[in-house]
């Protein structure tokens, strides 16, 4: 996500955004500015890419001044470019804000704002803000507080905003809501970021900041003000991290920081896609008759990617009841695969970069195939190649091995599958409501799966100096069953097979010695019974079972010698939650191996050749 830096004191503001903003690298970002306040009035600098561009910026330009507030933007809305970096201003020239979050309902705001003569200069969600705070400091609200408190009961969405204006030379104001905001209490001055890690080598003193507050800081005082604009006092603490734990949120690796992000991840995903019982997908700008006209889909994908796609074709296929082929990228290519124009092309990759993906959409989109991508990254080249395009909004995923990406993808995949079921009549209504409720009721179970793994760090004891592992699952338990194995080769370099566990008894079970781990999806599902005889047929052999399976199935639980609960939901949704516990799992057998879980040998985030 996006990195918010806020100072005001008695220092030059501009190289403590700059070395701010350095702190906040880790989060990932496309461009980078800042706004500082000097002699009444406000110098802006904006640059495209990393921060060393910012940085040759800030050495020729006049930003002197003792207020300031920058940013690093992680592009959600509208291509990568200066116009659409940091801050952004109104009309006037007099405001500057910086954001992070999503709003909703830009596109309704801008069209109301510019029907009122404001002129816009960005793509972005963002600038509708500083034209609606704006408006309220016009219309009489009488402080900038007073403002930003008004034109945020306008925005639908998530948010973290800070503001300064020339009229109130002495102040940031910030605000939040479901976006991270911290304040720090320095000695020369105070602090507003949206992580630790921007300011921890000024100050260790922390505030943090709770939904729907306002806050005022300026060099000598911080002011908060409630939902109903009280003033309160919020608590300091003082943390004991240093700047690398801090960076990390204080888990020891951006892997497990990753793991525990996806319940918001998730939301993210999903959120302001739903309206009663249909999905809003207004980025796929298709007829219904031509969701009619579509014979054939085809999911390209590799790698993680490829294991969400095939939980997509399931989906899809229930759903929407359209015939579709799922493809490993690299092989797409060059299989000569039949496509016309009443193809669909649904290209998965979380960095946007991967050749192999691009060489297919490439080939697809020459035979007349419509292509619609679900990515991760804005700019990529893939959103470039693509005529659709569906943005998961996981925010950067630092470690190699996907985690909260694949949950994400999934997340996408099922608004796919359920736009076009909509689209075309193969669900009721009530089907629809029922499967969006679970959806929007998946943040919390992924938490509830995540609250309490002291099973899965127990079992990582018994299991991780061998030297295979067979991962088992059945109907949307076999895609699982792949990622999983392929997260326990990446991170900690064990042989490790991903089958349908009906494949078994045609090879893999000539593998399975005494004290053997298999690991078997094995939730409640239409092929649960299925999965279990093929558990019993490896405990016949020695196997050591473990269970990935629905809380409280005790008949599940009396065939494992370690089992790993996860809460009961639609069939169809359950890969969310059986990887997660998974995902752990690899975690802590890679750790407890002494492996490099953030950066795997030989392996690359983004793989760019062929």
């Amino acid at each position: 996500m996006c990195g918010i830096v806020g100072y005001v004191g008695s220092e030059q503001s501009s190289k403590i955004l700059y070395e701010g903003l350095r702190r906040l690298e880790y989060r990932g970002y496309d461009s980078a500015g800042v706004a500082v306040m000097n002699d009444g009035g406000l110098n802006i600098v904006r640059a495209v890419g990393n921060l060393a561009h910012l940085g040759k910026a800030l050495e020729t330009e006049d930003v002197s001044g003792n207020i300031g507030i920058g940013h690093t933007r992680w592009a959600t809305h509208g291509k990568p470019s200066e116009a659409n970096a940091h801050p952004h201003q109104d009309c006037t020239g007099n405001l500057a804000i910086v954001h992070n979050g999503i709003i909703e309902n830009f596109a309704e705001l801008r069209e109301e704002l510019s029907g009122r003569g404001h002129d816009f200069h960005s793509e972005t969600d963002t600038e509708v803000i500083a034209h609606l705070i704006e408006e309220q400091m016009t219309n009489g609200c009488d402080s900038l507080p007073s403002a930003v408190r008004e034109a945020s009961k306008s925005l639908d969405g998530t948010y973290a905003i800070a503001a300064v204006c020339t009229d109130d030379p002495d102040h940031i104001v910030a605000a939040r809501r479901d976006s991270p905001l911290v304040i720090g209490v320095g000695e020369t001055g105070n602090f507003l970021a949206s992580g630790i890690p921007a300011f921890l080598a000024h100050t260790r003193e922390v505030i943090n900041i709770e939904n729907g507050d306002v806050v005022i800081l300026s060099a000598d005082s911080i002011t908060i003000l409630d939902e109903n604009d009280n003033s309160i006092t919020r608590e300091s603490e003082t943390v004991d991290w240093d700047v690398a734990a801090a960076e990390k949120g204080g888990y020891d690796d951006f892997m497990l920081k990753e793991i525990f992000e996806q319940p918001e991840a998730f939301r993210n995903t999903i959120r302001g896609r739903f309206k009663d019982d249909h999905v809003t997908l207004d980025e796929l700008k298709l007829t219904d008759q031509q969701v009619a006209d579509i014979s054939k889909i085809y999911i390209v994908a590799c790698g993680t990617s490829y294991h969400a796609g095939m939980v997509g074709k399931y989906a899809i296929e229930k759903w929407a009841r359209i015939p579709v082929e799922l493809d490993v990228a690299s092989e797409f290519r060059y299989r000569d695969p039949v496509i016309d124009e009443n193809t669909l092309v649904i290209a998965i990759s979380q960095s946007g970069e991967t050749a192999d993906t691009l060489a297919g959409v490439v080939q697809a989109r020459e035979q007349g195939a419509k292509v619609l991508a679900v990515v991760n990254v804005v700019g990529s080249l893939l959103t470039r190649e693509a005529d659709i395009l569906i943005l998961t909004h996981a925010g950067p995923e630092i470690g190699v091995a996907a985690t909260k990406t694949f949950t994400c993808q999934l997340a996408a995949m099922y608004l796919v599958g359920l736009y076009l079921a909509t689209a075309r009549g193969t669900l009721s209504s009530g089907e629809r409501r029922s499967i969006i409720s679970e959806l929007e009721r998946m943040p919390e179970m992924i938490q509830e799966t995540l609250e309490d793994h002291s099973m899965i760090t127990e079992a990582t004891e018994k299991y991780f100096e061998l030297p295979d592992f067979l991962y088992l699952g059945r109907g949307v338990g076999f895609p699982v069953a792949l990622e999983s194995a392929l997260k326990m080769k990446e991170i900690s370099y064990i042989h490790a097979e991903g089958y349908a566990a009906g494949e078994m008894k045609h090879g893999p079970i000539a593998l399975i010695e005494d004290g053997t781990p298999v690991i078997t999806v094995a939730n409640n599902s239409l092929v649960q019974d299925k999965v279990l005889s093929n558990v019993q047929e490896s405990i016949a052999r020695g196997a050591s079972i473990v269970i990935v399976g629905t809380r409280g199935d005790k008949t599940t639980m009396g065939q494992a010698d370690d089992f790993f609960p996860v809460p009961e939901c639609d069939e169809i949704l359950s890969p969310v939650l059986t990887t997660i516990p998974l995902q752990l799992f690899s975690y802590h057998v890679a750790k407890r191996r002494g492996c490099n879980v953030d950066q795997p040998r030989n392996l690359a985030k983004s793989v760019t050749v062929e």
